[in-house]
């Protein structure tokens, strides 16, 4: 498990992290969300202490990062999928931290096979794409078998069939008790991986709760009908606040109210019903509403 308390990082009067405080739980995959700039790699880098707090802690299991006795084996993190040494091969890279970290040597073989990087592991790792590179830092993530595992952007690079992949793989682990956080800036994927989101906007949290939580928070959650009366309950809904929209002349859909209010309002009023269904918001909705005061590097129009 993971546990910031007051986690604060501060460049000069600049706080590039300002006072998180949650906790990372084993068996789940955590989503972490937030503009560019909102403090995600940062936290990421204090959590592995590579950078050191203004204030606050970021604990591993209990205890500071520094203070683990086999770092690898307790935790596996993939930051940059570019920081090794370019001349050397993707398997004397994994054999050196294997033997630096007191890991058999059969455990390389073992994660470039899981990673499917086995045929590539002889090349240069300047000669490698970024999603071979991505592949072959996760393999030294999972290299310890670690307990925890953290994502900065794990799918940069990759192509449709290694997405789908590393979404199984962060599912599989979370499956296992891991605890695995996973930071990206692609709302549909992380939609199809999280079960739990921590969102950050300049440095603080803004929301930290189970995905389908965030998701049906939004106001942009809305009920689709179809009824013959739509003109008719249409001037219902609006006359009890409810935004309405029309599509033809059976159908509209009512935002920001519950089903059962529409339910509820039809049957007052003698309405028949033909359907009745919610639509639900998507992550990239309901993130834009969470983040849309939190945005500070947005691109004119």
């Amino acid at each position: 498990m993971i546990s910031l308390n007051g986690l604060t990082k501060r460049y000069g009067d600049r706080p590039a992290v300002d006072g998180l405080t949650l906790e990372l739980r084993p068996g789940t995959v955590t989503g972490f969300l937030g503009p560019n700039g909102a403090g995600k790699t940062t936290t990421m880098r204090l959590i592995l202490g590579l950078d050191r707090p203004s204030s606050g802690t970021a604990l591993i299991g209990g205890v500071p990062y520094h203070r683990i006795r086999n770092p690898l084996r307790t935790v596996g993190a993939l930051l940059d999928a570019r920081a090794l040494h370019p001349g050397r091969s993707g398997h004397a890279h994994l054999v050196a931290l294997a033997r630096s970290n007191g890991v058999p040597r059969r455990r390389v073989t073992e994660v470039l096979e899981t990673v499917g990087m086995a045929g590539a592991a002889r090349k240069r790792a300047g000669a490698l794409s970024l999603g071979m590179s991505q592949r072959l830092g996760i393999a030294a993530a999972l290299l310890g078998d670690p307990q925890v595992l953290m994502f900065d952007e794990p799918v940069n690079g990759l192509d449709p069939d290694g997405v789908r992949w590393v979404r199984g793989l962060m599912r599989s682990l979370a499956a296992e008790g891991r605890t695995v956080f996973v930071s990206s800036h692609l709302m549909s994927e992380m939609q199809l991986t999280a079960d739990h989101l921590v969102v950050i906007g300049k440095g603080r949290l803004i929301a930290d709760a189970p995905l389908a939580d965030v998701i049906a928070g939004s106001s942009l959650t809305s009920v689709l009908v179809r009824t013959p009366h739509a003109g008719d309950l249409a001037v219902r809904l609006r006359a009890a606040g409810i935004t309405v929209d029309r599509y033809g002349e059976n159908e509209l859909e009512a935002t920001g109210a519950a089903l059962e209010t529409v339910g509820d309002l039809a049957y007052e009023a003698g309405i028949r019903l033909h359907e009745l269904r919610a639509k639900e918001a998507s992550l990239e909705q309901a993130y834009q509403e969470l983040t849309a005061g939190s945005v500070e590097y947005g691109a004119g129009a």
